[in-house]
């Protein structure tokens, strides 16, 4: 608005000084009217700038060889142009400049000479700077316009970036609390309580040293699936590789406390993450079977068949009911498969105890 009023201003200045500067010509219509019009015009210039471009150029085109002085509305026909330009109408604005200097270079070459050629090469170039400074700005405020988006995706890709990785590290801290404390303590609890059960003929004080481990190692449990709780929620997506090996079976069978029969048929070494979560599940279905079974042995099957590595636990237990808890140790489990593209299954078998069966593609 503030260069619209300078530009009205100018050319309210410019017709008043031609009037003074030739007193003895007498103005006619076009001498007020023109210039009204284009003044009037130019604060419309935004919200029409194709009409307000076509209203400007007819009124000069008719100023300049019709009215009797020289007011300087040329100016209003370069602002017309060059918001047009800015406001993305480039073809419109550089084809009414074109128009325009068409038809004065007909008028002028048919007849009586208004301006000569330096005059009139003056006027082309002022039009065709107008055009190019309305392109130019709307290029430069589109180049701003869009470093900004720019920027603002890259930092909202930061946040989600941040959040996923934030989400990653807390499911990987949920799974190696469950994978390494709950495996260890749970068969700390098991074996204290077997402990605790064959000597009740010794003395008092070993037999209070063995209750107390077992109520820590249950209140350890208790604490431990409360800080599972706050950790892995349940909409969270699946966790990524997990952090065992198939090279520790042995000592993972061995700690389990179990008499384990077991059945490996694996020819190739495997790939490292189907390694590591195949040594996750068998330790934690061996976990389960002692924490939740009252069976002494159980069956381990590890072959590769289809492309698939199938691991298979079962015991001959009483069936497993889980009447508390979160089960965060089967969801685990069902993790890990899932993440490679793989299934597990686990439930009571027909026939009395519980079975695990996963499947991991190879």
């Amino acid at each position: 608005m503030k260069v619209t009023a300078g530009v009205v201003a100018v050319i309210a200045v410019g017709c008043v000084v031609a009037v003074l500067t030739r007193p003895g010509v007498s103005p006619n219509a076009l001498d007020l009217i023109l210039p009204l019009v284009v003044c009037g015009a130019l604060f419309l210039r935004r919200r029409h700038p194709v009409a307000v471009l076509l209203v400007v150029m007819i009124a000069c085109a008719a100023y300049y060889p019709f009215a009797r002085y020289d007011g300087p509305i040329l100016l209003g026909a370069l602002l017309a142009l060059y918001t047009a330009a800015d406001l993305g109408h480039l073809v419109a604005a550089g084809t009414v400049a074109g128009a325009l200097l068409l038809g004065m270079g007909v008028g002028e070459a048919g007849g009586v000479r208004h301006v000569d050629n330096g005059l009139f090469l003056m006027i082309a170039g002022w039009l065709a700077t107008a055009v190019a400074a309305g392109g130019v700005t709307r290029n430069r405020r589109a180049y701003l316009e869009e470093v900004e988006r720019r920027a603002a995706d890259a930092e909202h890709s930061r946040e989600a970036e941040a959040r996923r990785r934030a989400t990653e590290e807390r499911l990987r801290i949920a799974r190696e609390l469950h994978d390494v404390l709950g495996h260890n303590i749970s068969l700390i609890n098991v074996q204290a309580g077997a402990a605790l059960h064959g000597i009740r003929k010794r003395p008092e004080e070993a037999e209070a040293a063995l209750q107390a481990i077992k109520e820590a190692s249950k209140e350890t449990l208790r604490e431990l699936r409360a800080t599972l709780g706050v950790l892995r929620q349940v909409d969270e997506g699946a966790p990524t590789a997990p952090t065992a090996s198939l090279g520790q079976l042995d000592e993972v069978v061995r700690r389990s406390g179990l008499a384990v029969d077991s059945d490996i048929s694996v020819g190739a070494p495997p790939p490292v993450e189907i390694d590591l979560a195949a040594a996750r599940i068998i330790q934690e279905a061996l976990t389960n079977v002692s924490r939740h079974s009252s069976a002494g042995r159980a069956r381990l099957s590890v072959a590769e068949t289809s492309g698939k590595m199938v691991i298979t636990v079962e015991d001959d237990g009483p069936s497993v009911v889980f009447t508390g808890g979160s089960g965060y140790g089967v969801q685990g489990m069902k993790e890990r498969a899932a993440a490679l593209g793989g299934t597990l299954v686990a439930g009571p078998r027909p026939e009395g105890g519980y079975r695990v069966v996963a499947e991991l593609p190879l």
